[in-house]
């Protein structure tokens, strides 16, 4: 299964795309290696998206759209996963300004015809850590380690939007027996 995670902002939107394999086990650990066959993440591709700064609004949307687009086509995900949308109230116009982005990658997703799934931000961290209220840092150490490689030029933003793509494979499979 091919997976896109995208970390919507409207300065920088992480992008990730694995492909998942195999039944869902955690990677080693230092305790030693879990038994049963452990799902194999490949890392297709991960990186930023960044709209100039100097930019109207309008213009640094359509550079979102148009490099989602790109990536979409390119890198045909069966399914793109986001971050679900959550503030504090002292923070409603980051909000506003993050629901843009997401409105960018929400639109983009379905003028290709894929399915968007959504997560509640600590339900990653739990999947990906095992602690929903795991620092970025954390998030990307295990992602590292769920995909046996590490970018140094990967900002919190992809590794983030890995984590969602890890998230899903793991969650998905969980979800159909459930529902």
């Amino acid at each position: 299964m091919r997976i896109m995670g995208i970390d919507p902002g409207l300065n920088r939107t992480g992008y990730g795309v694995i492909e998942a394999d195999g039944p869902s086990t955690p990677p080693s650990t230092s305790l030693g290696t879990r038994s049963g066959l452990c799902r194999r993440y490949v890392l297709v591709v991960a990186g930023d998206i960044r709209p100039p700064a100097a930019g109207t609004l309008a213009h640094r949307l359509d550079v979102l759209h148009r490099a989602l687009t790109g990536l979409l086509t390119q890198h045909q995900p069966e399914v793109v996963v986001l971050e679900m949308l959550y503030t504090h109230q002292q923070h409603i116009t980051t909000a506003a300004i993050l629901a843009h982005a997401r409105g960018m990658a929400c639109l983009a997703t379905e003028q290709h015809g894929i399915p968007l799934i959504e997560y509640p931000p600590n339900r990653v961290k739990q999947s990906i850590t095992g602690h929903g209220t795991a620092s970025k840092e954390q998030v990307a150490r295990m992602v590292a380690q769920w995909l046996g490689h590490r970018d140094a030029s990967w900002s919190f933003d992809a590794t983030d939007a890995l984590a969602l793509a890890i998230a899903h494979a793991q969650m998905a499979p969980q979800q159909a027996v459930v529902g």
